[in-house]
């Protein structure tokens, strides 16, 4: 029974499970999204939400708190200067895990650990489902209503396309 087990151990010694922490949190705040195993995955999501925490106050000292876990100072330079002006009003939740599946070889749980704001496919997806507006039948009604300032326009297409048709006749 695992009572009062809070840390995962991921199967390593601790020197080796920071290293590879902190190596996971470098690489998620780098390139914003990352698949790992699910186990990893949970893992990091405890150990990286509070150092984004830290990054919301810029100041040497929080500078250094991260530093000496991450242990990356491009990671560190990328956390206060990008990720931290995008998540000040946010409270908490910072990342989301995704299973994906299942790895080819060995078949571990696979997950993608994102974060939360620099998702660009489920921001846009929200900004498209509010431009849209109308719906067929709203259209359909609009387009029975005004048959009769419909045919005039109609009239003056089927002149247009006789005309450019019969020019295309000739060169042929």
């Amino acid at each position: 029974m695992r009572h009062n087990k809070k840390v995962n151990h991921l199967g390593c010694k601790s020197e080796h499970r920071k290293a590879l922490l902190a190596n996971l949190a470098s690489s998620l705040i780098l390139h914003k999204r990352i698949e790992t195993t699910t186990a990893k995955a949970k893992a990091l999501r405890v150990y990286i939400e509070p150092l984004i925490t830290k990054s919301k106050t810029d100041s040497t000292h929080s500078r250094r708190i991260v530093f000496s876990y991450l242990k990356n100072k491009y990671a560190v330079s990328e956390l206060f200067r990008t990720i931290a002006p995008k998540i000040t009003d946010r409270p908490g939740g910072y990342t989301r895990v995704l299973k994906i599946g299942f790895r080819q070889g060995d078949a571990a749980e696979m997950a993608m650990i994102e974060l939360v704001d620099f998702n660009e496919v489920a921001l846009g997806a929200t900004t498209k489902k509010e431009s849209k507006k109308t719906t067929r039948r709203s259209r359909s009604k609009s387009s029975g209503a005004s048959e009769a300032t419909a045919e005039p326009k109609a009239k003056k297409t089927k002149k247009e396309t006789t005309e450019v048709a019969a020019p295309e006749a000739t060169e042929e």
